[in-house]
This record gives C-alpha cells, structure tokens and sequence, in this order.
C-alpha cells in the first residue's frame, strides 16, 4: 500500500461544549459506532480504528463494500456502524468484535455492518488534510456521488437551526449528538477541532455493588440497578472516574452496605443484566468483572447521556448520594424516552 496519507491515523477529535454554537461550522449528525480511518489502494484495504489497532478482519463485508463503492486509492475518516430496522444497534456491533474466525464470518452475513464517510484525507496521490473542511466536504461529496449502501455520506448543513432539529430528533434513530467543524480547519490528529454537543440527562439509581480498582483495595466503579416493571433489579451499568482520595473513602462508606445474605444478583436465579454472568470482558479477556454485593438500599444520582436497550451506554457519573429517596422508587419510568425517527430519513437528509 502507498497513499500520500499511510495508517496509523489517529483521527481528529471533538471536545463537548453546552449546546450547538453558532458561526462558521458545518454541521453532521454524531455517529455512535466505531470510528474508522477507510485507507484503499487498489485491492489493498484497511480499516484503522481510533487506538490505531485495524478493525478490517473484523468487517469483512465493509471491506468489499470499500472496493466496490470508493475512489480506487483514497483515505476516508467515517464510521462503522449496524442499521437494524429503523435505527442503530451498537449492542450487536459489539458483537462483531470477536477472535474466531468462522464466528466474524457468521456475523457478516447476520448483522453485516455499513460505512458512513466524513471527511476525506486524501485522494489519488493527493494529501488532503491541509485543505480546509468545506473544501474536503466538496470533494467527498463528488468522490462518494455514485455510492451504494452500505456505504452512506453522512448529511450536513450549515445551519445551526437546522443543526437543532437534528440534536432533537436523531437520537430517536440512534444517534448520539451533532458534531460541529469549523469550515476553515484543517485535518488534525487527535487534536479537539472539532465540537460535539450530546445529550445529557441525570436520573436516581440503586447503587447494588462495587468492582475493585486495579490499584488496590479501593473502589473502582459502583454497580448500578434499575427495577423493571416486574419488579425485578436489573444492571443499568456503572459508575466511575473517581479520585484516588474518593475511591478510598468509598470503600468504608459501603462497607455497612456489604451483602452477606441473599442478593438479586447472586444465586441461581437473576435477571437478565447480572453484571457476574460475564466472566470477562471482550475487549479486555484478562479484566475480572466480578462484584462485591451491597444490600440493594443505597439510591445514587447519576448523569448519563444515552441507553442502548435497558442499559447506560456509557459510564455514568456519580454526582451524589440520595438518602431521601426509596430504592424501590428508581424505575425505568423516570428515563426520558427519544422520540423514535426512521434512520432512513437520517441518511435521506
């Protein structure tokens, strides 16, 4: 392979800001699936992802789409993601993240993934990273004219009202905020650039257990819960990113809270989302994802920004204990619920 842009790339980086800035951006829906560098010359295809290490063994079938669908020797920042029906399912491309060949194979064919392009970082012989983004927009516009899915140009607009709309309304497909690019930059490795405004919302949790900091015996994360309508504790995720002075102190406030007896979540019987099944974790196959329980009576507010299904999507943050509120009390009632929208009419926009 010889492109005027090799791998690795570590790609250009947003910071959060509060809400969708006004001013000289482009604005893009924000994709919630694996980032991906697309590097092709010829029949030579990579996929580089944001740690650098390639994802193409994984996605063969993107692979094939690449050939098929970009310019025979370019460099393409973008996104992989699964559409499942009228949105996106980040659940079953986790699942695609697996050693095994014939299993990545299975899982082509089952739940084949699509490539939503970005950016362009070059094209032919060309280095296009010091171009500015409008100019780079333009050129993969033309470059991406007469594509197929599963390879899709993400939308963009240059207003901010517009930008607005999509913030309220896409997240019902799946999507995780808007992106902002400042119409003048250039291309910059992991550098913050860019601008992203994502969702942000707090709701009160039961707080079930705590996994060990790597460190040594302090608090690593809580084990968050939410009960179902059954009546049944289910695993929402977890909280984490506390000081070292914090997790110390965590460890003796839990302490009373420590399960010697019965536990929803140990035993032969436990709902879906027992953080204990999983012996390990799929990226990290050394990480030991076992709990130590607590009594299920400590409520916790925490922030999060999404749900995938019934859990967090990402990690939540901690902000503070509840001693006026029911561990009973934290339902999935209290979750505010996106307004679906058709991710057809995402990629249509």
């Amino acid at each position: 392979m010889q492109l005027p842009v090799m791998p690795p790339v570590s790609p250009m980086l947003a910071k959060s800001v509060p809400e969708v800035p006004e001013g000289d951006y482009l604005f893009e829906p924000k994709w919630d699936g694996f980032r991906a560098v697309v590097f092709r010359d010829g029949d030579e295809v990579v996929l580089g992802s944001r740690n650098e290490k390639p994802l193409t063994r994984y996605f063969p079938e993107v692979v094939e789409a690449v050939k098929a669908n970009l310019p025979e020797r370019c460099v393409i920042d973008g996104e992989i993601v699964i559409l499942a029906g009228k949105g996106l399912d980040f659940v079953a491309l986790l699942q695609r993240i697996h050693p095994a060949d014939s299993r990545v194979q299975k899982l082509a064919l089952e739940t084949p993934a699509s490539f939503i392009a970005f950016d362009l970082l070059a094209l032919d012989d060309e280095d296009l990273t010091s171009r500015p983004q409008s100019e780079r927009r333009a050129l993969l516009e033309k470059a991406l004219a007469k594509a197929d899915p599963p390879v899709h140009l993400t939308p963009v607009t240059e207003d901010p009202a517009v930008a607005r709309g999509w913030f309220q309304v896409f997240e019902g497909a799946g999507l995780d905020g808007v992106v902002a690019k400042p119409k003048g930059a250039a291309y910059q490795q992991d550098k913050r650039v860019m601008q992203k405004v994502k969702h942000k919302r707090t709701c009160d949790v039961v707080v079930a257990g705590y996994r060990l900091h790597k460190s040594g015996p302090v608090v690593g994360s809580l084990v968050l819960g939410l009960y179902d309508d059954n009546g049944d504790l289910q695993h929402v995720g977890v909280a984490a990113s506390f000081t070292n002075a914090r997790r110390k102190e965590l460890i003796d406030e839990l302490a009373p809270y420590v399960s010697e007896g019965p536990h929803p979540w140990v035993g032969d019987v436990v709902p879906e989302r027992n953080p204990n099944q999983a012996a390990g974790s799929r990226w990290n196959s050394g990480k030991d994802l076992s709990f130590v329980p607590l009594r299920p009576e400590l409520v916790a507010e925490v922030g999060y920004d999404n749900m995938e299904g019934t859990r967090f999507r990402h990690t939540a943050q901690f902000k503070h204990w509840r001693p006026d509120r029911t561990a009973q009390s934290c339902t999935y009632e209290q979750l505010e619920v996106p307004v679906r929208f058709d991710l057809g009419e995402v990629l249509g926009a």
